[in-house]
This record gives C-alpha cells, sequence and structure tokens, in this order.
C-alpha cells in the first residue's frame, strides 16, 4: 500500500493518496508564519486503518519543514497534536 501526502495550496488543503486514489484531505488557512488546520476527513471506506494520523503526520511535517506554527482548530488535529509531544512545539 503506496500512501502519500501532498499540499494543494490551490485547494488550500492537504490530500492523502493510497495507491494513487485520493483518500482523506486536510483542509487550512494559512496567514504570515501561521498554518491553521481546519478539518480533516478520511474516506469511511478506508476508517480505522492510522490513515487520518498518516495524513496529519504529513501535513505537520510539512509545516515544520516551511517553518509555520501550527493552529489546529480541527479536534482531530489538535488531539493529535496533544498525543504526540514531538509536534506541539508547533503549536501557535
Amino acid at each position: 500500500m503506496e500512501v502519500t501526502v501532498a499540499d494543494h495550496p490551490e485547494a488550500a488543503r492537504y490530500e492523502l493518496t493510497v495507491d494513487g486514489e485520493r483518500a482523506g484531505f486536510v483542509t487550512y488557512r494559512q496567514s504570515p508564519g501561521v498554518i491553521a488546520f481546519l478539518h480533516a476527513e478520511v474516506d469511511p471506506s478506508r476508517e480505522r486503518r492510522g490513515l487520518g494520523s498518516q495524513l496529519v503526520r504529513g501535513a505537520l511535517d510539512d509545516a515544520r519543514a516551511r517553518g509555520l506554527a501550527v493552529r489546529p482548530v480541527c479536534p482531530f488535529v489538535q488531539w493529535f497534536m496533544e498525543t504526540h509531544e514531538e509536534y506541539q512545539d508547533l503549536r501557535a
């Protein structure tokens, strides 16, 4: 199973693909130095496989690489950041 997470700035979202098919996304709003993650969603037929965590991890890793602080508006992103110590330093 090939899983990728890619930023699509024209749509203001990161998209998760599994074996070339879109399986989820997380929308965002960006301002100077800060990215707010608004809503994450995974295709219901693919839930409970850890894909939501892979999606959020990919988006957070990209935010870190770009030097952005993160405002986790989405409850899932908020939970993920709270339960993964390595991302707590990103919180805006």
